[in-house]
């Protein structure tokens, strides 16, 4: 979207009113996958990629949403909010609204016009730009005062309670903190967060490969129920623990025998992969490209081998890109089992690297995929109407 003039005209046209508008970032995940949820590190960058939500306010304690992209209202009473059913896309916007509610925000009804630009079901976190647009928005709206890192938890909840999806706080989180240029360093328990920048000769190309299996959500859940298992096993023997991330690989190596094979290979992948988060904030920060890529690297092949969520157009799009000159590194990003890669790539080799993994890709597989660039961006914000701007 060129202008939030653009996304007046959509609301004028539904609502015949004025509205204020706001928006919030998709992400793509660096390194630290499925960490987020074990309490661990991740370091993703919000992108420029958006959803959209236009506002005004309503007097009759109801909400009233729309979504341009599906091309279609909802209706809901704020007294009465619960999901429309298994994978609605409105269950995103009533949740952020209900858990909101439930921490005692006093909202007000409000017209809400949402259009997003992160593309569906590619791991971009379009769910979590649509959580944290319309929560900031109705926040704004009701004139209620925003903390951003209880903004986040709060889309959280909704996802994980209202929606079903059990979803680390990682998505949120940045789309709330992001900043122009800079990766950030997340401590998913503490929420502690510390903003890396990101080399300028670098850019990150995000491929997406154009599938999604549908056993993604489903296997995100038993991933997950099988972290739990791994720590409800160790804490026999240590007590301490209280999330993979408090677990040494040398504890898990020492125990391995009171371990199923997977719940090994899941627990195995967790620890190792916080282990790379950390070395790659110090590759950054000595501009170490050549470790950074092996850290990459390294992902991929844990989330392939030990976490079993990466797929085969996945892992071809990383053997792709690997072959290409001014590749730094590339990995699988998201949950998996289809969806995106993100690759680091010299700034100069971006265009024939784009043509030549786009090419490649689509002779071995007959899919033409997007690739998509964007630096690092900004978190939410209200945005002023007659520019394409922040409001001051």
């Amino acid at each position: 979207m060129n202008t939030p003039l653009q996304l007046l005209d959509g609301f004028q046209a539904r609502f015949g009113t004025a509205a204020s508008v706001y928006r919030a970032p998709g992400r793509v995940n660096l390194i630290g996958e499925h960490t987020d949820y074990n309490d661990g590190f991740v370091l993703p960058a919000a992108i420029e990629f958006y959803c959209w939500a236009a506002v005004a306010p309503r007097r009759d304690g109801k909400l009233v949403i729309h979504s341009e992209n599906f091309n279609e209202t909802v209706e809901a009473s704020l007294d009465s909010l619960t999901p429309l059913g298994k994978k609605h896309w409105a269950n995103y916007p009533l949740g952020v609204a209900w858990a909101l509610r439930q921490a005692g925000k006093a909202l007000r009804g409000a017209n809400i016009y949402i259009t997003g630009e992160v593309p569906l079901g590619a791991g971009l976190s379009s769910s979590a730009a649509v959580e944290v647009a319309v929560a900031f928005a109705l926040l704004s709206e009701s004139d209620a005062a925003i903390d951003r890192a209880e903004l986040a938890k709060l889309c959280q909840k909704a996802e994980n309670e209202f929606v079903g999806a059990r979803v680390g706080i990682m998505d949120q989180f940045v789309s709330c903190f992001g900043r122009a240029s800079h990766a950030l360093l997340l401590d998913c328990r503490s929420l502690k967060y510390e903003f890396v920048k990101l080399p300028e000769d670098l850019q990150l190309v995000i491929c997406n490969t154009m599938v999604r299996h549908e056993l993604a959500s489903g296997e995100y859940n038993a991933r997950r129920a099988e972290c739990e298992e791994g720590v409800r096993i160790l804490r026999i023997v240590y007590p301490e623990i209280r999330a993979l991330r408090d677990v040494m690989l040398s504890q898990l190596e020492d125990h391995r025998s009171h371990l199923t094979p997977q719940v090994f290979a899941r627990c195995r992948h967790v620890i190792t992969e916080n282990a790379r988060v950390k070395s790659a904030v110090e590759a950054f920060h000595r501009g170490d490209t050549k470790t950074l890529g092996q850290l990459l690297h390294e992902s991929h092949r844990s989330l392939r081998d030990d976490y079993e969520v990466s797929c085969r157009e996945l892992d071809l799009m990383v053997e792709i890109a690997m072959a290409q000159p001014g590749l730094i590194g590339a990995r699988m990003t998201g949950g998996g089992f289809g969806g995106c890669t993100i690759n680091l790539v010299k700034s100069a080799a971006v265009s024939d690297f784009r043509r030549s993994v786009a090419a490649a890709y689509s002779s071995k597989t007959g899919l033409t995929p997007e690739i998509y660039l964007s630096p690092a961006s900004e978190g939410a914000q209200q945005m002023a109407l007659e520019e394409n701007k922040p409001a001051k």
